[in-house]
């Protein structure tokens, strides 16, 4: 068994990997091979990619995702493997190593040290209705509201994601009162990620971004999101939990009201 980086040409193999019930993993991928800051690699048995892992590096933060191993060679401690050799390669500055597991990946986790943190909520399929009406404090992305946006992402997050948020700041939104920025949504950053210090302003954010996506994943310690989802008939579908393996970060999980993607957060 060799762990080597992946590559464009190990792309193919993903189509044997891909887990059911997960979005198609191949846009990620092509992701994190466009990045300088995630480290894909694959576990290769007798010339076959039979796994996959990423870490992603945050600053001072690392994420781990996408550690999958074929459905033939589970139950062989591959999956510790993988995870532990991402460990060891994380760089020293990261004192936080984050994940999100699946059901099946979680005992995997703790044995090597993680603990939960919190459990991301999936809804799908309820309806704010078919005439939403918007509220008007409810603007398109100017570049003066760029430091408040970044503040209220690191209270929220506890992390800096400056480089992340920049790339998708055009065709995004934010929810003024009084010139300042309550929340804020990037439609076309993975799930479609919002924040909020405001949990009015944050539900307006949610009616739009509906009109976009059938579902919302957020984390189930933000009450007054998953109550408003009830209310709509949106269904709750799966249960990931968020997890966590070194010094604990300040954040703020009742502001968020979308997340962005199991491998940023």
């Amino acid at each position: 068994m060799e762990v080597l980086p992946f590559t464009h040409t190990d792309l193919d193999a993903l189509q044997e990997l891909q887990p059911a019930g997960w979005d198609n993993i191949t846009p990620a991928f092509n992701f994190y091979l466009g990045s300088n800051f995630c480290f894909p690699v694959k576990i290769v048995v007798n010339g076959k990619v039979i796994g996959t892992g990423v870490s992603i590096i945050h600053d001072d933060v690392a994420w781990l995702a996408h550690i999958i191993v074929h459905a033939d060679y589970r139950n062989k401690g591959i999956g510790k493997h993988i995870t532990q050799y991402l460990i060891d390669r994380i760089p020293v500055k990261c004192k936080t190593i984050y994940l999100i597991a699946t059901d099946l990946g979680e005992p995997v986790y703790k044995k090597l040290g993680f603990v939960t943190e919190t459990d991301y909520a999936f809804y799908k399929d309820g309806s704010f209705g078919t005439d939403i009406t918007l509220s008007s404090n409810i603007l398109p992305f100017k570049e003066e509201y760029l430091n408040q946006l970044l503040a209220i992402d690191k209270e929220a997050s506890g992390e800096n994601r400056e480089m992340h948020l920049k790339e998708y700041l055009q065709g995004s939104f934010v929810l003024i009162e009084n010139n300042k920025v309550k929340a804020y949504y990037l439609p076309e950053f993975g799930n479609g990620l919002i924040i909020g210090i405001d949990t009015v302003a944050g539900i307006e954010l949610m009616k739009l971004r509906s009109k976009k996506y059938y579902y919302f994943i957020l984390p189930a310690d933000n009450k007054a999101a998953t109550d408003c989802l009830i209310k709509h008939n949106y269904v709750h579908f799966r249960t990931a939990k968020r997890m966590i393996l070194g010094t604990n970060r300040p954040w703020q999980p009742m502001n968020m009201y979308n997340r962005i993607s199991g491998q940023i957060g």
